[in-house]
């Protein structure tokens, strides 16, 4: 189990670079590059590798619905003002919660803040628990309110 979990751990952590690259290079090809690139370099199982696949497709696939999301809550802040590393662990965040109905809320938002706190800061960390958990109150599936 303790392995599995640091697999999908790895696997954000990979997912999250990759959407980083696509906010900073505006080009899904090198997004996807970076992802198979990254995933072969950390030795990822198939198993993992589809999931980070699907998660960043996924991601990319529904950006403007994901960037609408987050943004709708925002407290005194606005979308382009969120750091590039913020704005993509939110864009992680905010697509497990809503789109990947067999991972648990809290795991959603226990691994967005470890991702915060490991490329930014303690205060991202509870920046980014405070929106995802106004996120998943108001677009989480019921379904998931009960893994």
């Amino acid at each position: 189990m303790a392995e599995k979990r640091g697999n999908r751990r790895r696997m954000r952590d990979i997912v999250f670079k990759s959407v980083f690259q696509y906010d900073f290079h505006q080009d899904a090809s090198v997004a996807f590059s970076f992802l198979k690139k990254e995933s072969s370099f950390h030795s990822l199982d198939e198993e993992t590798w589809r999931r980070a696949y699907k998660y960043l497709d996924g991601i990319l696939g529904h950006l403007e619905e994901v960037d609408r999301v987050i943004s709708s809550h925002l407290i005194n802040w606005t979308f382009d003002r969120l750091t590039a590393v913020d704005k993509n662990i939110l864009r992680l965040g905010t697509y497990e919660l809503i789109y990947e109905l067999d991972v648990p809320i809290e795991v959603s938002l226990n691994e967005a803040i470890e991702l915060a706190k490991k490329y930014g800061s303690i205060e991202d960390g509870k920046f980014v628990n405070g929106v995802l958990d106004r996120i998943a109150k108001q677009h989480t599936p019921p379904s998931k309110r009960n893994l």
